[in-house]
């Protein structure tokens, strides 16, 4: 501004110069005469010192940063020229965006001009967000400044402050990590089947000629101790013929154990061999009795068949338990225990629900499905279960002794990296990588990271974790000469 009066002077001495010469040209004065008359027209001698006025101070300091000439977004931290050959100009210190203030700059009531005093600035970071910072002021492809991060805000690049009123807008809520026992369903669909353990077949032990079968169709449920088939055989015949003969030599039924064994041996019924005792005759034929109650899955027994030792005549089942296999994804089985219980509920028979536990996990992953079997024992004493129905298994897993716990929206999950993002109070707010387990019910495990009563954002938190990339990235990013 001193710069400014004195040119203000000088314009003002010129006009009068210029008047004062037209003047003494028309009215014949002299040089005295046209000094004398400038002086009158601006009120002071030309001898004095120059009009003062309010003035900005006069720039100090050392040079920071040198800008264009013309004003454009273009820096350098060394001298350097435009394409056409000028100067770029040179910037002090007291140029620069800065709040401090030279004390003995003062506005009119003594206060202090300009900026007030506050903290250093690092550096400037883009107005759009965007991963781009700069020691220097400057602007972008929009002509928008570049927002200045001041010393203090980047001492933790991974914390968020907000404010209340922000809090409030963005719906952040925040609840207490808790200890609770995880539980978890795990669905997975069965398919009912026999108890392979309660499957029997009925047969003979000698070659047989079948002269009569029980009017026994496939599929028929059957009581134990019913007749089955009745047939003869040459061997049986003769071992029968054996002990009758050695139970009528009067030394008793001591005296005919080895005939007596050889008759159990070739699965003689009791029933028979009580007959033999008791009229000392053996029968022409041997019936054969159901040993359970069951269904009959197969009838391969026809009359006047002649049958082979040990040739499949009936098939039975007994469906007082079923079992139910159930694949469970690999990636699920980890979580599956043998005692589990176990909920079945078949499409077939809507409002039942049965109740197993786990049995038994298959020692295989099934390679095409990546799937394991699991064993599920159900009583069925109504019968109502049948064989290759399709049922919905629901197991539940899990464990009873209590973990740290946060509700599943606390955690943000990238696949390679678990967040829970930490209230700190009075509105910051920390992202955590920690390591979840079980997940359950609404909840998650937290193995590693979180320790019980820590206040964690439930609501809103990948807002606050997306802001706390940002402002990581950002001061990652700041090259070294920004940096405090």
């Amino acid at each position: 501004m001193k710069r400014f009066g004195s040119f203000l002077t000088l314009a003002v001495l010129a006009a009068g110069a210029g008047a004062g010469g037209y003047s003494a040209g028309q009215h014949d004065l002299s040089v005295s005469d046209v000094v004398q008359m400038i002086e009158t027209n601006i009120g002071r001698p030309l001898s004095a010192e120059p009009m003062t006025t309010t003035a900005d101070p006069v720039p100090f300091g050392p040079i920071i940063y040198y800008r264009h000439p013309d004003g454009d977004p273009a820096y350098s931290s060394m001298p350097k020229r435009t394409e056409d050959g000028r100067d770029f100009v040179a910037i002090l210190a007291s140029e620069d965006a800065s709040f401090e203030v030279r004390p003995e700059v003062k506005a009119a009531g003594g206060e202090a001009t300009g900026r007030p005093s506050g903290r250093k600035i690092l550096y400037y970071r883009n107005p759009m967000g965007l991963p781009d910072t700069s020691p220097l002021p400057k602007k972008d492809s929009m002509g928008m400044d570049y927002i200045p991060v001041f010393e203090g805000e980047a001492d933790d690049g991974s914390t968020v402050k907000v404010s209340a009123g922000r809090l409030q807008r963005t719906g952040v809520k925040t609840a207490l990590a808790t200890k609770s026992a995880i539980t978890r369903q795990v669905r997975v669909p069965g398919t009912v089947t026999l108890d392979e353990r309660r499957v029997s077949v009925v047969s003979t032990r000698a070659e047989a000629f079948i002269e009569e079968v029980a009017d026994i169709t496939t599929g028929e449920a059957i009581e134990k101790g019913r007749p089955l088939v009745r047939f003869y055989a040459r061997e049986i015949a003769q071992a029968g013929a054996l002990y009758a003969a050695d139970l009528k030599g009067g030394s008793g039924r001591n005296a005919a154990e080895g005939s007596l064994q050889r008759l159990e041996n070739l699965g003689v019924p009791a029933e028979a061999i009580a007959e033999i005792e008791k009229t000392k005759k053996v029968p022409i034929s041997v019936t054969l009795m159901a040993r359970r109650n069951g269904v009959v899955l197969e009838r391969m027994a026809v009359d006047g068949m002649m049958a082979e030792a040990g040739q499949t005549l009936f098939r039975i089942a007994d469906v007082s338990t079923l079992w139910v296999m159930a694949d469970v994804p690999e990636y699920e089985l980890s979580s599956v225990r043998i005692g589990d219980k176990a909920t079945v509920r078949i499409r077939s028979l809507p409002g039942k629900v049965f109740e197993g536990k786990v049995g038994l996990i298959y020692p295989e992953i099934q390679g095409q499905t990546r799937t394991a079997r699991i064993r599920i024992e159900l009583p069925n004493p109504d019968g109502l279960l049948l064989a290759n129905m399709y049922a919905e298994v629901e197991i539940a897993t899990g464990g009873t002794d209590p973990v740290v716990t946060v509700p599943d929206s606390a955690v943000i999950d990238t696949g390679d990296r678990q967040v829970v993002i930490v209230d700190k109070g009075e509105g910051s707010f920390e992202p955590r990588d920690v390591k979840i387990g079980l997940r359950g019910e609404g909840m998650t495990e937290i193995m590693d990271g979180i320790a019980e009563g820590e206040r964690i954002a439930v609501s809103a938190n990948f807002l606050i974790d997306a802001e706390s990339n940002l402002k990581a990235a950002l001061s990652a990013l700041t090259p070294a000469e920004a940096q405090p």
